[in-house]
């Protein structure tokens, strides 16, 4: 009988506390609310996106300084169709290389490392913007080769496109231009006025030639 005490004495300790409820709501002492948090990449996308490792070359010292291990991409913008190189650190997020790929950059193989390749850029992931030399690692040979490939493409598709725009700006200029010596030959003709001396100009020597023109075709040609 005394052996069965302490489970009754156990079982009525566990009814007291299920039964207990207080109705108590405990607040949170501080309210946190949600943070919109934005990384500068949402008007671009990641046309490539490799884990690697990043050095930068220290002139003073003279030797290569790690600057992080992470994530580097290509991000281009929707809009301008600019492209950047960006790299992360895995765990701090924080930015170790930030620059735009110029037609005038260049990538090469490191001497003697097939997964490493160099190239000079001017970098603002200090936002300052510092000349530097830097080199990237990856876990193969393969990733080595789609970077530099990639990067390379990127380079040469945005001289094109600086090509590209210089020309359409000059068409634009040229036509400008010839649309305004019309106008300004057609209001001279309604109101009389006189000519302005470079369109004048232009028009006599057209004319000049014409006339030379069919001059030399109705002569006859000398024996």
């Amino acid at each position: 009988m005394a052996s069965t005490d302490p489970e009754r004495r156990e079982e009525e300790e566990n009814v007291a506390v299920d039964d207990e409820d207080t109705g108590a709501q405990v607040a949170p002492i501080v309210k946190l609310e949600e943070v919109a948090v934005t990384t500068g990449e949402e008007e671009e996308d990641a046309i490539l996106d490799l884990k690697a490792k990043l050095y930068r070359f220290d002139k003073e010292g003279n030797q290569w300084k790690e600057r992080g291990v992470g994530t580097v991409k290509f991000l281009k913008h929707k809009e301008s169709g600019k492209v950047r190189l960006v790299m992360r650190q895995s765990k701090t997020l924080k930015i170790c290389a930030n620059h735009l790929i110029l037609p005038t950059m260049s990538v090469q193989e490191h001497a003697g490392n097939d997964k490493t390749c160099v190239w000079h850029a001017t970098d603002f992931s200090n936002e300052e913007l510092k000349d530097e030399l830097l080199c990237i690692r990856f876990a193969s040979v393969e990733n080595c080769k789609t970077f530099m490939e990639m990067f390379q493409e990127i380079a040469e598709s945005q001289g094109k496109k600086e090509e590209n725009k210089d020309a359409a700006t000059a068409a634009g200029l040229l036509e400008k231009l010839s649309v305004g010596d019309a106008k300004t030959e057609d209001k001279a003709e309604k109101t009389g006025e006189e000519v302005p001396l470079t369109v004048k100009e232009e028009k006599e020597t057209d004319s000049e030639a014409k006339a030379a023109a069919e001059k030399n075709e109705e002569s006859p040609s000398s024996a």
